[in-house]
């Protein structure tokens, strides 16, 4: 019965003009939605609170397909969700972890330290580490070494693009850039100076100097992973213009870059989206998903 009234009320939210209020509760509310109303079948929670490194903030769950055996070899996503680097539990994280896994890939989902704890470089080294320990390990539960993307929104899309673009991240945690295929960014910061005063980038990042280190843009080149940038026009969180801005250097650099922007859609609305209830927001899952199989397909040996 209990269970039957909350439906009902996230329904009532949902569909009648609610949206926002269930958007108040956070992604934990966001996931409660999707479990109880989305379609359960197809992914699986295989591992919850794995440590990748020893710290509190240094573990992550991972969810695939259903069925998925051991010995397959699946695409994997490292999903890397936002918060300003202040908020974010990999647990709220579940309806990333089966909208993915629904598709077919293996995903997992790592906390990293925020603030207070946590500052500038602290959340990208975890990431990267988080990344690494998937490289090392990920064979173990289905997945493919050889065909790891990132993906994340919002500060989790920042931390994403940067471990793609700027390889000692990646090399400081003992792997490479070159393991990462691609990243599906949503609505990240990626050209975002000058700080806003007592913003939250200000407080996670302000005393970098320069300050330029901080930013994504500052390291196009024309051999990193390929970029996919998700971003909604009416963004008043993370302007439509850090996507446009970046994409235009890495095509001036020489790179790839392919720019999606969904007219009307707020900075949420991209991750919402990949709820069940609220895929109607926009095409955000499949147009990602096209980008990551084609980052993560298996490649051919060279003809003899």
């Amino acid at each position: 019965m209990i269970k039957i009234l909350i439906v009902v009320g996230l329904l009532i939210l949902l569909f009648g003009g609610g949206g926002r209020m269930i958007l108040a509760g956070g992604a934990k509310s966001l996931n409660l939605g999707d479990r109880l109303l989305g379609d359960g079948d197809g992914a699986t929670l295989q591992v919850a609170g794995q440590p990748y490194g020893p710290g509190e903030r240094h573990k992550l769950n991972i969810w695939v397909p259903t069925g998925t055996q051991k010995t397959d070899r699946l695409p994997v996503i490292v999903w890397l969700y936002g918060g300003g680097w202040y908020s974010g539990a990999r647990d709220d994280y579940g309806f990333a972890g089966r909208a993915f896994a629904k598709q077919g890939f293996i995903v997992v989902i790592p906390d990293y330290r925020i603030v207070p704890e946590g500052h500038w470089p602290d959340f990208l080294q975890d990431s990267a580490a988080a990344v690494a320990w998937t490289e090392k390990h990920i064979a173990e539960h289905g997945g493919d070494p050889g065909r790891i993307a990132l993906s994340g929104h919002s500060a989790g899309a920042y931390n994403a693009v940067m471990l793609a673009l700027d390889p000692q991240w990646m090399r400081e945690a003992g792997s490479d850039a070159s393991a990462i295929r691609g990243v599906a960014a949503l609505a990240g910061p990626y050209d975002f100076l000058p700080f806003e005063k007592g913003g939250r980038a200000d407080v996670a990042m302000g005393d970098i100097r320069p300050a330029e280190r901080t930013q994504p843009i500052q390291f196009v080149r024309a051999d990193a992973p390929p970029l996919w940038l998700g971003h909604g026009t009416a963004d008043t969180v993370v302007r439509v213009r850090n996507s446009q801005n970046l994409a235009a250097a890495m095509h001036k650099a020489g790179g790839t870059a392919m720019l999606r922007t969904y007219d009307g859609l707020s900075h949420n609305d991209l991750v919402m989206a990949l709820t069940g209830p609220l895929a109607y927001k926009g095409p955000i899952l499949a147009e990602a998903t096209d980008f990551l199989r084609g980052a993560t397909a298996r490649r051919l040996p060279p003809a003899s």
